[in-house]
């Protein structure tokens, strides 16, 4: 791999960490591209590239991961979940939720609480596939 390669790979992996870490806040192209230090347009080719999904499809499947951990944990309502996760529409949340997870919100909630298993173990089991 040359240098180049790998120096790309380094900014990617910084917005994708600051995404991981952030994924509830109000994330945008702008600022994800200044903190990888390239232009908008190269962030979300260079992005796709590299980790097969679009910046703001990854942002979301995210944000969906951790939804589906609170409404199968706690008692927190849909919207409150929706919100809490970063998403500002229920509408979209309950769309996006459904298109990555296969079902609704309410849906999945029904299916009971997440089992007792460590934390590494459930999160992988329950990780949705990307699209």
């Amino acid at each position: 791999m040359s240098r180049a390669s790998e120096d790309s790979n380094r900014r990617m992996l910084r917005a994708r960490d600051a995404m991981d870490r952030a994924y509830a806040e109000p994330l945008d192209v702008p600022a994800l591209a200044r903190i990888a230090h390239v232009s908008e347009a190269h962030f979300i080719r260079t992005f796709k590239t590299t980790f097969g999904e679009t910046p703001n499809r990854y942002l979301q499947r995210r944000r969906v991961e951790r939804a589906m951990f609170l409404l199968r944990s706690t008692d927190r309502t849909v919207t409150d979940i929706c919100m809490a996760v970063g998403f500002s529409s229920l509408g979209t949340f309950s769309r996006v939720f459904a298109e990555v997870v296969g079902e609704p919100p309410s849906v999945y909630r029904r299916r009971g609480p997440v089992p007792l298993a460590p934390s590494c173990f459930v999160m992988a089991w329950l990780r949705p596939g990307s699209n």
